[in-house]
């Protein structure tokens, strides 16, 4: 199977999906779907889509992400350090690790993941996980919840 790339970021025949169903802890980020997963690669490929100034959830997961830089640059934080994301750079997200991805730098910051197709749901912080994320001043200034 073949998905054309129609240029602008945009492929045939993947429609531009919110992020997320539900929630407010995220802003300005779209999600496409390439595949739910083939019998041998069960794997879910996603590509999202993250305007200037706009952010992913604050989250972990029981299960692991591969992530690749697609598009522009931004910031993530992994656990408890901030790191500047560039076009190319990957980025393994291990279990229960804390993450939030942002389009820091004035431009759209894409990134292809790769999931497992049978995962957990998102788990977002806790008042007492917040409190302890924030003990951290730069971490603290990075996060929106």
């Amino acid at each position: 199977m073949l998905i054309k790339h129609l240029g602008n970021f945009d492929w045939e025949n993947i429609p531009i999906l919110n992020y997320k169903e539900n929630g407010t802890h995220f802003k300005n980020i779209t999600r496409r779907v390439f595949s739910e997963g083939l019998s041998d690669i069960p794997c879910q490929l996603r590509y999202f889509e993250i305007a200037p100034n706009g952010h992913s959830t604050l989250e972990n997961h029981n299960h692991s992400h591969l992530v690749i830089i697609f598009r522009g640059e931004g910031e993530a934080l992994l656990g408890d350090q901030i790191y500047p994301v560039h076009e190319k750079d990957v980025i393994t997200i291990p279990s229960k690790t804390w993450h939030q991805f942002r389009a820091t730098q004035g431009t759209f910051l894409g990134f292809l993941c790769l999931v497992n197709v049978d995962r957990d749901r998102p788990h977002l912080p806790s008042e007492d996980e917040l409190n302890i994320l924030r003990q951290n001043p730069e971490v603290a200034a990075f996060i929106r919840y």
